[in-house]
């Protein structure tokens, strides 16, 4: 990513940064996706850095604006769902079954339910990856109410003694109210089995801003205790990522980066960070 590399390099060595490196580096932070509002912080927050100490005063002004939030998952007993929203198109589906294969590495048991009912795609794609990864996979009839799956999923997880259920949600988006009420549903006859401990929702980082509104939507909805953000890849717009965390205090707990299996990773806030600095 590298958004502040070239600034950080022009610095070192001297006093202060001149007038049109700060108009460049405006530029960059836009173009990087984190927003005016923050973009205009960062910079009145780095009008004090000064030559050696940019980079260890950089990364502190940035690390001011992730969230303070825990990252690691809520600890579970015996048996804990892990709802995953999202609209659709973000790479939802596909990311409900990347977090399985990945706490099924570590050595969790883990069972998905197919309750992204009125997208007939996400639940042949979710089969297919969970006859790949070796995880099991609950889903109902064609156009089954996504409460009923979820319920039935929540049954057998229980039954099973699984350590992490973990449901695909419906990714549709007319209104809050919709919203609310669909993912309400869910979220109510699931914890008359087992407890609900994580709302994780997916953002695609690629649609920048839009992305940010749409987070906003969903944490109004639901009570988001965490974010997984798909394509952050080494680009230029990865700073998405610290725009939604200054902006939505919910921690990134997931990212994704590629298509593959294993391109899914715990997110590594020290790691972004220099990412953003250095690269």
């Amino acid at each position: 990513m590298g958004i502040f590399s070239k600034f950080v390099a022009k610095l070192m060595g001297q006093s202060t940064a001149d007038l049109l490196d700060w108009k460049v580096l405006e530029e960059e932070l836009l173009a990087a996706d984190l927003g005016p509002k923050l973009t205009a912080e960062i910079l009145k927050s780095a009008q004090g850095l000064k030559g050696d100490d940019a980079l260890s005063s950089l990364t502190q002004i940035l690390n001011s604006h992730l969230s303070t939030k825990p990252r690691a998952l809520s600890d579970v007993s015996p048996v804990g769902v892990i709802l995953v929203v999202g609209v659709n198109g973000t790479g939802k589906t596909t990311s409900v079954a990347k977090l399985a294969s990945l706490l099924k590495s570590s050595g969790s048991s883990v069972m998905l339910a197919a309750a992204d009912t009125f997208r007939a795609a996400a639940v042949d794609q979710l089969q297919t990856w969970g006859a790949r990864i070796g995880v099991p996979v609950i889903s109902g009839k064609d156009g089954a109410e996504p409460a009923a799956v979820a319920f039935d999923a929540a049954v057998a997880a229980k039954e099973s003694q699984v350590k992490f259920l973990i449901i695909d949600t419906a990714g549709r988006l007319h209104n809050k109210s919709d919203l609310m009420a669909e993912l309400g549903k869910v979220g109510r006859v699931v914890e008359k089995t087992l407890p609900i401990i994580e709302v994780l929702l997916v953002i695609d980082a690629t649609t920048g801003q839009n992305g940010i509104a749409q987070a906003k939507i969903f944490a109004e909805a639901v009570d988001v205790t965490g974010l997984i953000v798909t394509k952050l890849d080494g680009s230029a717009r990865g700073g998405v990522a610290l725009a939604i965390e200054s902006s939505l205090d919910i921690p990134i707990k997931f990212i994704g980066s590629g298509e593959g299996e294993r391109d899914f990773a715990v997110f590594n806030p020290s790691e972004y960070l220099s990412g953003l600095i250095n690269d």
